[in-house]
């Protein structure tokens, strides 16, 4: 029998070797494989960080704090003092005008009235014997005129008699005086007497209650509060403070929503009534009291309740919109130099004929014949052409100095440079002698195609202008083919996040937010 050979032994385990090392060559290629592709992927990917331009809406909202009341709450006071018997109304109950709320004992002023019809009663006594004094005078002074006629008595005598006869006169209208004002202390106790009856002067819903029975009301000098009775809940109001830096922008009839702590869940609903102008500062801020109605038809809101709201300035549907990172971000080199005119020629470049492009757009909406309409285009061609031309020049500029080993930051005579808009300018638009500046030029460059339009047509027009020329405008960087493209485009309105734009821009395109940090 035969014995296995033994070279079988050394040629396995040298294969098995030469398997390993193929397999740690294979593993080490595809590390590097995958490095390398790694790497070259972190090369290809943008250096710059971007936002899409988007299509939706923004609203623009003014935030604030305030507390719920009824609409009319009015506070039910005493106008006499005394000892309370009886409060037949307690807190949120519902009452009518009219209403008894509470008594006060009226013995007093019962008692003040019987002492009243008893010295209205001696006075009509004294005036009884006043005008009988007085008959008895006039009679008396009759006699003796008669008599001092005839030189029967003495002229001092009838003097005496006219002197008895005034005097009888004055002493019936002294008492006559004195039953009119023993009258009149009795009516006035007879009101304090209705007093002691307190009772609802509206119909509403008792909202404090500040007496018992058995207390007494001191209102000696000035009417105590007994009772807080709102109006109407159905209809209720928020005092809100708004700041005085957004206060321009509150106008009646905004709506406005809020939630309550109560109901987390629900937001509602209200409308601003009223922009009052008593400003109130605290800690050197100026806010104004807005009012806003709110329809309570469910009784669900409660008065006193602090609401969050929001006034709703502003709403634009269906715009497009760019975040307003967008529009902070400046390369640390942009395209084609840096200064003045190098950041308008790119603009340019980019398509941003702003002004042009928007009363372009304006125009087309408007019903105009069509040697109107070929007015416009001729004008608008040749203001295209004006800036095409400055856009040359400002490039012919950047490079000369580029050349010249100067800072490129010069600007081609009647050139004009618009700043604004967030995180360029302070977010203000053109200043008015900007404006005026730009409108003076519109004209002149469209003064063809004013001359076409009737009183109304140019009266559009120029309202048009208007605003086209205080509009913000801002130049953006688009991502085209890795690169950033300067494009001057429109600021709207702005909700904190995102802006409304307008101009050589479309939804999806890409605009650069940011630079990323440099690969190791």
């Amino acid at each position: 029998m035969s014995r296995p050979s033994r070279s079988h032994a050394p040629r396995s385990r040298s294969t098995l070797s030469r398997i390993a090392v193929a397999v740690a060559v294979v593993a080490l290629l595809g590390t590097a494989a995958w490095y390398w592709n790694n790497r070259r992927s972190a090369a290809n990917e943008s250096a710059f960080r971007t936002a899409a331009v988007e299509r939706g809406n923004i609203r623009v909202a003014i935030s604030s704090t305030g507390t719920l009341s009824a609409t009319s709450t009015v506070t039910v006071g005493s106008q006499i003092s005394g000892q309370v018997l009886e409060v037949p109304v307690d807190y949120n109950d519902r009452v009518t005008k009219g209403q008894v709320l509470a008594r006060i004992d009226p013995r007093t002023y019962e008692a003040q009235i019987e002492q009243g019809g008893a010295q209205i009663a001696s006075a009509q006594a004294s005036l009884e014997q006043a005008l009988a004094t007085q008959r008895n005078a006039q009679l008396d002074y009759q006699r003796k005129s008669e008599l001092v006629g005839r030189q029967l008595v003495a002229r001092s005598d009838l003097d005496l008699a006219r002197a008895a006869l005034d005097q009888a006169n004055a002493q019936v209208a002294s008492a006559q005086a004195l039953i009119r004002q023993q009258t009149a202390s009795t009516e006035t106790t007879r009101v304090n007497l209705e007093r002691t009856v307190i009772r609802s002067p509206v119909d509403g819903v008792v909202l404090t209650r500040s007496i018992e029975p058995g207390q007494t009301v001191a209102a000696s000098l000035q009417a105590p509060e007994l009772f807080k009775i709102a109006e109407d809940l159905a209809q209720m109001k928020i005092e809100l403070a708004v700041d005085e830096a957004d206060i321009g922008q509150v106008q009646p009839g905004q709506g406005v929503s809020f939630t309550v702590d109560a109901f987390p869940d629900r937001q509602f609903r209200g409308s601003v009534s009223q922009v009052r102008l008593a400003a109130t500062t605290t800690n050197n801020v100026v806010t104004y009291p807005v009012v806003v109605t709110v329809d309570n038809s469910d009784g669900t809101l409660l008065p006193g309740l602090t609401v969050n709201a929001e006034i709703e300035v502003s709403r634009r549907d269906n715009v497009l919109k760019a975040s307003n990172a967008a529009l902070r971000f400046k390369p640390a080199e942009p395209p084609g130099g840096s200064g003045p005119a190098a950041a308008i020629a790119g603009a340019m470049r980019g398509g941003g004929t702003g002004m042009i492009d928007d009363l372009a757009a304006f125009v087309a909406g408007m019903d105009l014949s069509p040697v109107q309409k070929a007015a416009f285009d001729a004008d608008a061609a040749a203001s295209r052409q004006r800036q095409e031309e400055t856009r040359k020049a400002m490039e012919a500029a950047v490079q000369n100095a580029q050349r010249a080993g100067a800072a490129p930051g010069g600007m081609p005579p009647g050139a004009m440079v618009v700043r604004g808009g967030p995180g360029q300018g302070g977010g203000a638009g053109p200043s008015g002698q900007m404006r005026q500046r730009m409108l003076e030029r519109f004209q002149q460059s469209f003064a063809g195609f004013l001359g076409t339009l009737d009183e109304a047509q140019r009266q559009a027009v120029a309202h048009e202008l208007a605003d086209l020329a205080g509009a913000r405008r801002v130049t953006v960087y688009r991502l085209e083919d890795g690169k950033p493209v300067p494009v001057l485009v429109r600021l709207g309105a702005s909700d904190g996040s995102s802006t409304e734009i307008s101009g050589n821009v479309k939804e999806g395109d890409l605009l650069v937010t940011g630079e990323r940090a440099a690969a190791r």
